[in-house]
């Protein structure tokens, strides 16, 4: 069954007739875990009165959404890029990374990318569009947000049983006041981000 359609003001499509992939990101702010990446292609009559920005959604929301998504989604992947990584080419390079890698997985080849932001790199013949706070405008990028997000989460949240001293099932791995003391108190993990630093610790405390 389709899903229902809304009064939301998300756009199906920039260019009519082609078979277009939305790309977004989630967790390049966070001090540990890893950044992900989604990719989705949508029918052009999808619509959902949940679908949004994920940031602007509740979690509640976002886990309703995930499941329509990846049922009615033409096509959709996800891609983890770790912190190793991270640490090794920087946050933008493996937020690109990630993106690209997901659209390498997808089980049809679009022929058009929307990659939110205003960052990206070309690869393997794609033509794009970058799009400042596309999330918010395009619905298949919107449904990437949401994928990346809800991934992200669902792996901050198992590896937060290793590590309950950090609270991550709560921030996230993002640089909370809980998170930055726990750092303080126990140091850094090894999912920890090594070139992200919080300014709030001590210069050369772990180093």
């Amino acid at each position: 069954m389709r899903a229902i359609i809304s009064k939301q003001l998300l756009k199906p499509y920039l260019n009519e007739g082609l078979v277009e992939a939305g790309c977004d990101e989630a967790g390049r702010g966070p001090l540990a875990g890893p950044v992900y990446a989604a990719a989705v292609i949508l029918p052009p009559d999808f619509r959902h009165p949940l679908l949004n920005d994920s940031k602007q959604m509740s979690a509640k929301a976002r886990e309703q959404l995930r499941p329509i998504i990846e049922k009615e989604a033409i096509a959709w992947a996800v891609e983890a890029v770790s912190a190793e990584e991270i640490d090794e080419i920087n946050i933008l390079a493996a937020s690109i990374a990630g993106m690209q890698r997901a659209v390498r997985k997808l089980s049809v080849r679009p022929d058009f990318l929307l990659i939110d932001g205003n960052r990206f790199k070309p690869f393997d013949g794609y033509p794009y569009k970058t799009i400042v706070h596309g999330d918010a405008l395009y619905a298949s990028i919107a449904a990437a947000s949401v994928l990346a997000k809800t991934y992200r989460d669902e792996f901050m949240i198992k590896l937060a049983s290793e590590y309950p001293e950090y609270g991550w099932e709560r921030n996230m791995g993002y640089p909370t006041a809980e998170h930055i003391e726990a750092i303080r108190l126990y140091g850094y993990t090894p999912w920890h981000r090594q070139t992200f630093r919080p300014k709030a610790l001590e210069p050369g405390l772990f180093d």
